[in-house]
């Protein structure tokens, strides 16, 4: 579990230094999700393989994060994350040091729930993500 969350700070204190340091670069905005990616399903995934959670909510996280990076890599321009996007990995993070930490059975509920807030917040920001940004004109 602390190997997990210093890989998560890590990938913040990043984030945090480029925008801080004015160093935001679009190979960055395309990199930075793809880590976020691999940090959350590498442990989603092994997660799986111990029983630990069901499979499904993990394909739906997956499903979302694919379908996320497809429609970015045909956009004109690469936009960094909403406050959704940020949301929602910091929910994937939470859950996935309750679900890693030897904590013992008694979180084992509340460790799921999180598990459960995180897949919950994932679709709601794959759809943010994917509405239009400014509403569709009526046409006549």
């Amino acid at each position: 579990m602390v190997i997990f969350l210093v890989c998560a700070l890590t990938d913040w204190l990043d984030g945090y230094l480029a925008r801080k340091l004015n160093q935001i670069t679009d190979l960055g905005k395309f990199l930075d999700p793809l880590v976020d990616k691999l940090l959350v399903l590498a442990p989603l995934l092994s997660l799986i393989e111990l029983g630990q959670i069901p499979a499904w909510g993990v394909f739906v996280i997956l499903g979302r994060e694919l379908a996320i990076a497809g429609w970015r890599v045909n956009q004109a321009t690469i936009s960094g994350a909403n406050i959704w996007g940020k949301l929602k990995t910091v929910s994937q993070i939470i859950a996935i040091a309750l679900l890693i930490a030897p904590l013992g059975e008694s979180w084992r509920v509340p460790a799921l729930a999180a598990f459960w807030v995180c897949v919950a917040l994932t679709v709601i920001s794959g759809v943010i993500y994917l509405l239009p940004s400014e509403p569709l004109k009526s046409q006549s």
